[in-house]
């Protein structure tokens, strides 16, 4: 792959297309160069804040700024007042651009979010370990911190990425994500830079027009389960037939089901594959096309390791942490040093997550060490695995399993389910009887919560701790 971070996207091949805008690779380095020019008196490093709107315009402006080496902190546009002023005085950017509306009492120098056409080049950013963006975590643990991903980081993944996917020029990306967060920035915008594809974003989601936009049997769909879910269960002709069509089909960000991936198969098909990865890392895992019912292996130039809880290497098909080790790692967290020292040891990033690894190399994600591993009568159970026997059960629309403190069991497994519309009668007793004949005994809920929505966040993960109360 080049030296340079991006190939200048000359031509007259449409590179980029937001609902009835569109840009060819001519018109994309044209409108780069129109909003490189209103930074005159910025140089490059100066943090640019930029309110993620759903338009073309966002796009540009964010792949200016890349390629030109200044450093972008994608603004949520739904973020409420105290998350805003945190971001912004933490972040303390020189330049906020965003509509007049979101910028204005700001209290900051602003543009607007526009990208006019002007004669002139891109600057061919070298591939460096100098600052690309600051990507602000979703705040689980306290106030959000801004993760500091590199050029280097942020090429490395895309180029591993590549060569697991075959993700070529001759792609087009389609997605329905948002731009201030990995999986839709990184992986659904500068990866189709990098590689030289191109990017239909279908904003705001819905099935009937992402299906139209898998047009061709070179599109490549970037989803979350949440979207799997509706595609899935979409009677619309067009949506199947778009599914049929695509090269492939990615779904990452959470745990997919199974039901929803055999739903997929059974209607349209074909088969969703799987990747993991966090803010902090990128991918981490990927599986390839035809390896299903995991998130793959790792990704070339990854290092992946699961230890114990005494910060051994966990036992074959035992529970372990995942620890991350490569250029895709993150430089750290912005003004965080000792939050950067509480993940990082010896180059190895502690992620949290709770996985197991099968004798083939590919990794199963159970959970989260705080939320998703239950210790219940001398056992642990990963909450992922009865989640997804609770949703074989044709009564269950959703299901989140969390561990609560127990007198006699150390945890008690606890579920709070969505019944599905049209199962109104379903029992607790029913689903616990389910899972434990569908698992071993001893992993079955002792107790289930109906509720009527699980609390998610932008990009469908289930927030665990406010159903108890303490997120």
């Amino acid at each position: 792959m080049t030296h340079a971070l991006f190939p200048e996207p000359r031509g007259t091949r449409e590179r980029l297309r937001v609902g009835a805008e569109s840009a060819t690779g001519d018109q994309l380095v044209r409108r780069m160069a129109g909003h490189l020019h209103r930074l005159q008196g910025l140089s490059p490093g100066a943090r640019i804040a930029v309110f993620t709107e759903p338009t073309a315009a966002t796009a540009v402006v964010l792949a200016a700024h890349a390629a030109a080496g200044f450093v972008s902190v994608p603004l949520n546009p739904a973020s409420g007042p105290a998350e805003l002023g945190h971001v912004l005085a933490d972040a303390d950017p020189a330049l906020i651009v965003g509509p007049p509306a979101r910028t204005s009492g700001l209290g900051r120098p602003a543009l607007p979010l526009e990208a006019p056409e002007r004669p002139g080049v891109v600057p061919a950013r070298e591939v460096d370990d100098q600052p690309l963006l600051i990507l602000y975590t979703s705040g689980t643990t306290g106030p959000p911190k801004g993760a500091v991903l590199t050029a280097r980081n942020v090429s490395s993944n895309l180029d591993g990425l590549a060569a697991a996917w075959s993700w070529t020029a001759a792609d087009t990306v389609v997605h329905a994500l948002p731009l201030f967060h990995v999986h839709g920035l990184v992986l659904g915008w500068l990866g189709v830079l990098r590689t030289g594809a191109a990017l239909r974003w279908v904003t705001p989601f819905h099935p009937g027009e992402l299906g139209r936009a898998l047009a061709t049997d070179s599109s490549v769909l970037f989803a979350v389960p949440t979207m799997v879910h509706r595609l899935s269960s979409s009677t619309d002709p067009e949506v199947l037939a778009g599914l049929r069509r695509a090269r492939l089909l990615v779904s990452g960000s959470a745990a997919l089901s199974s039901v929803d991936r055999a739903r997929l198969e059974e209607r349209a098909g074909r088969s969703v594959i799987e990747r993991y990865g966090l803010t902090e890392t990128l991918i981490v895992t990927a599986a390839r096309p035809g390896e299903v019912a995991t998130v793959g292996r790792p990704v070339p130039g990854v290092e992946v390791r699961l230890v114990d809880e005494d910060g051994g290497e966990a036992l074959p098909g035992a529970i372990g942490e995942v620890w991350v080790r490569g250029p895709n790692v993150f430089a750290g967290y912005l003004n965080r040093p000792e939050a950067t020292a509480a993940v990082l040891r010896d180059g190895w990033f502690r992620t949290g997550d709770l996985a197991t690894a099968e004798p083939s190399g590919h990794f199963r994600i159970v959970g989260r060490s705080g939320t998703d591993l239950v210790k219940t009568g001398g056992y642990k159970v990963g909450a992922g695995e009865v989640e997804d026997a609770l949703l074989g059960h044709p009564g269950v629309a959703e299901a989140a399993v969390l561990g609560l403190p127990d007198d006699d069991l150390g945890e008690r497994i606890v579920a709070y389910v969505v019944a599905r519309e049209g199962f109104s009668g379903v029992s607790a007793a029913e689903l616990v009887a389910h899972v434990a004949g569908t698992l071993a005994a001893h992993k079955r809920p002792r107790e289930v919560r109906f509720v009527d929505a699980l609390p998610r966040n932008a990009l469908g993960k289930v927030q665990k701790k406010r159903l108890t109360g303490n997120g």
